[in-house]
């Protein structure tokens, strides 16, 4: 996400916030503290949402709440992917004024699942014989992927496609192989539309 242009994220661990100095981090965590929470905030999860927009979970089940939805800025984005209960459910977080919420669970909408992302990543990379899947190539995955849902389409319940839409794969696979090729380490230079074409005859079958 930082490669992508985020500017401003506070990671939360456990024992809390992520800052530099911290004792009881390890050298992973010291790592991503010198690379987010510039403003050198301490305290809990509680603490580090008050006036957020975005919150991205991939820990535990009821880490988050209404209340702390709620010291959100207004029309929140929720991601809570811990699977398969979630840091909070989607009626909940809506409830409190998330305007925007994804979960790892098929049964709701805006399932965000890496599957979307392996079989079109994987090929675009096999078929340059890329020697690395590197930074570049994965934002183009996730620049494919968000751009398959037009502007049209674009809605609450809808901002991520489905695992099985049958546009995912080829069109990740062709960004994929394009940035391999771009950022110099692909083997060989294939062309992406044949890529392209290629994969949607695989996922076809």
């Amino acid at each position: 996400m930082l490669q992508a242009g985020l500017k401003n994220a506070i990671m939360v661990d456990r024992a809390g916030i992520l800052c530099t100095g911290e004792r009881w981090m390890n050298p992973a965590q010291e790592e991503m503290a010198e690379l987010t929470n510039h403003a050198k905030l301490n305290g809990s999860l509680t603490d580090a949402l008050v006036g957020t927009d975005v919150f991205i979970g991939v820990s535990a089940p009821g880490v988050l709440n209404g209340k702390m939805i709620a010291t959100m800025n207004s029309e929140a984005i929720i991601f809570a992917m811990a699977n398969p209960t979630p840091e909070i459910f989607p009626e909940e977080a809506l409830t409190a004024g998330a305007a925007v919420v994804g979960t790892g669970r098929s049964d709701y909408p805006n399932q965000v699942n890496n599957v979307l992302v392996f079989p079109g990543i994987f090929r675009g990379t096999l078929d340059v014989r890329a020697k690395d899947i590197n930074e570049e190539m994965k934002l183009a995955a996730a620049y494919a992927i968000a751009g398959i849902i037009s502007d049209e389409e674009l809605n609450a319940e809808y901002i991520i496609p489905g695992v099985f839409d049958p546009r995912v794969a080829p069109k990740v696979a062709a960004a994929v192989a394009q940035a391999a090729i771009k950022s110099g380490v692909a083997r060989i230079h294939g062309n992406p539309e044949e890529i392209f074409e290629k994969t949607s005859l695989l996922a076809s079958r």
